[in-house]
């Protein structure tokens, strides 16, 4: 199947596939042209929805070294209008903080949505754990970063 094609198609689990699939092999000088064509889609739920499982692997992928944070810059340019995304980018960011122990605050964290809670209560940082097994907003946060606090310091 050709992948324009796809992008034409009325179904949109077809154009979802067809956007992934796009997203995964694009380079990076397209991305940013990418991202925003994605997100014209008239089926805004399924777009954003391609656009967020990219930023999540892209981010996965990026948070360590030092092109996150251009990457994160354009990508925040190119999703501005779309509150979620721009907040996932946001807290790839602060979870970039917390893994590299670069500056953050205790308040952001405990501000962030449970995804980036779970996600750091199973992370590296003993301080970002600790904070949220004491206040963690949810009881598998909280859970979480317990079972992960008492792992490491078995090891």
């Amino acid at each position: 199947m050709n992948t324009d094609d796809s992008l034409q198609n009325p179904d949109e689990h077809v154009r979802f596939a067809a956007y992934l699939d796009q997203l995964q092999q694009v380079t990076d000088a397209d991305e940013i042209n990418l991202v925003s064509r994605v997100l014209t889609d008239p089926d805004q739920t399924m777009a954003r929805s391609a656009v967020l499982r990219h930023l999540d692997r892209r981010a996965a992928d990026l948070h360590p070294g030092s092109a996150y944070e251009g990457w994160a810059q354009a990508m925040t340019q190119a999703t501005i209008v779309h509150p979620f995304l721009a907040q996932r980018l946001q807290e790839w960011s602060l979870f970039r903080a917390v893994m590299l122990k670069l500056p953050w605050r205790p308040d952001d964290l405990l501000g962030a949505s449970n995804w980036l809670q779970l996600k750091s209560a199973a992370g590296a940082n003993t301080d970002a754990i600790k904070v949220l097994a004491d206040v963690g907003r949810t009881k598998r946060i909280r859970n979480t970063a317990r079972a992960h606090l008492n792992l490491l310091s078995e090891s």
